[in-house]
């Protein structure tokens, strides 16, 4: 058995969970993330600790990338639950990509409560040598 030793916690929990922080209505949870560039790709990352990849859901529209995920409760109705601190629900995080990302080869990855998203840099944008032609002006300027 599980014993709470703060008899205030549980309300102060219940309460930011239902009210929000200051006070307003509730919304999905914002899942965690770091994001960082590596070399041609940006690498985003988000804690998603207890979710299945089953109830991931990716989505990219109008350069809008939608990640939303589920955690069920893994108790029964009829389970006498002692302590309740780990979020369940829904949990929703938008990005908005640059017109510079290639949105059309995004690759993810789901590993240890960790999804992992590849957005490649568009060919476009790429950083690249611009060939300087030259002629006689060039040699005179040069000599």
């Amino acid at each position: 058995m599980l014993m709470r030793t703060d008899p205030f916690r549980e309300f102060d929990r219940l309460t930011q969970q239902f009210l929000g922080q200051n006070g307003t209505a509730t919304r999905p949870a914002v899942m965690p993330m770091d994001a960082y560039r590596s070399g041609h790709e940006y690498v985003v990352q988000f804690d998603l600790p207890g979710v299945s990849a089953e109830s991931i859901d990716l989505d990219v529209e109008q350069n809008v990338l939608t990640v939303k995920a589920e955690r069920r409760a893994e108790y029964g109705d009829n389970d006498d639950v002692q302590v309740s601190e780990r979020p369940r629900g829904v949990f929703s995080r938008q990005l908005f990509l640059g017109d510079t990302l290639d949105t059309d080869n995004i690759q993810a990855s789901y590993d240890t409560g960790v999804l992992t998203l590849r957005v490649p840099v568009a060919e476009q944008a790429k950083p690249r040598k611009i060939a300087i032609s030259g002629g006689d002006e060039a040699k005179q300027i040069n000599a």
